[in-house]
């Protein structure tokens, strides 16, 4: 029994860490959540007009659905959308004036105006939705854009997203948190046991009483001797692969002289 619990102690020790530093990434990914989201909805967004594109012509709805379900507009806010051109040139009529003289005054031939997709209204609000010409304040009855509410949502989708992905994370966090305590407690236990069963003075009596420890020594000794022993570990296995050298050497010696 004691070298099988020994064995389990050693491998509760590692599964503790790993345990352990999966907590820790599970706090700690925000940042690389955040960077990777920004990328993507910036990708996304680009890519929503290639309707007709291979590849890309599930784009549109999935932003749609995205902004839908997660009450969200743009990567940091709606007017994300007045940056990029998000109508396919097959529904701009280019002999309109309008049209033309919007192409032409971007420096990239885009059509860019102050508008974004029928996903970023707002149903709730008591107002018809306003998508065209946002900032526009005269092109709409009763309409203040500076002063006024808008009936958009006024949330970016990567905020949104963050607070979903972190806070499924940290739950997930906390339970493996529960459970990497849980496992230390049974591990000392078992240390516990451990170092009992090896201090007992007569096995044979099943009233025999006998002292367990959780360290033999103080912290200090016990990291010096456990690093001690790491090196003697790596020691031997030097002096064992230089053995193996050598023999090798002298069966090729051998196999020259023969």
């Amino acid at each position: 029994w004691k070298s099988v619990l020994k064995f389990y102690l050693a491998s509760c020790v590692c599964f503790t860490f790993l345990t352990f530093i999966t907590v820790v990434l599970c706090f700690l990914m925000r940042i690389d959540l955040e960077d990777t989201l920004a990328k993507g909805l910036k990708n996304g967004m680009k890519f929503y007009r290639d309707t007709d594109t291979p590849g890309r012509c599930f784009m549109k709805k999935t932003i749609d659905q995205l902004q839908i379900e997660f009450r969200c507009c743009g990567n940091n806010g709606f007017r994300d959308w007045f940056e990029i051109q998000w109508i396919s040139n097959r529904y701009l009529d280019f002999s309109s004036k309008e049209v033309k003289d919007r192409v032409k005054s971007n420096v990239e031939g885009r059509f860019l105006v102050d508008g974004v997709p029928f996903s970023c209204c707002n149903p709730a609000s008591p107002r018809p939705c306003i998508q065209q010409q946002i900032s526009n304040s005269s092109a709409h009855y009763s309409y203040d854009f500076q002063a006024e509410e808008l009936n958009l949502w006024t949330r970016g989708c990567k905020q949104a997203l963050l607070n979903y992905y972190a806070n499924m994370m940290h739950s997930m966090g906390a339970l493996v948190l529960f459970g990497w305590l849980l496992e230390v407690t049974a591990m000392v236990g078992m240390q516990y046991l451990h170092t009992s069963l090896d201090s007992i003075t007569n096995p044979e009596d099943p009233e025999c009483e006998s002292e367990g420890w959780l360290m033999e020594k103080g912290l200090k000794e016990t990291i010096k001797s456990m690093l001690e022993s790491i090196k003697e570990l790596g020691k031997f296995n030097q002096v064992a692969t230089v053995a193996e050298e050598e023999k090798k050497q002298e069966g090729t010696t051998v196999a020259t002289v023969s």
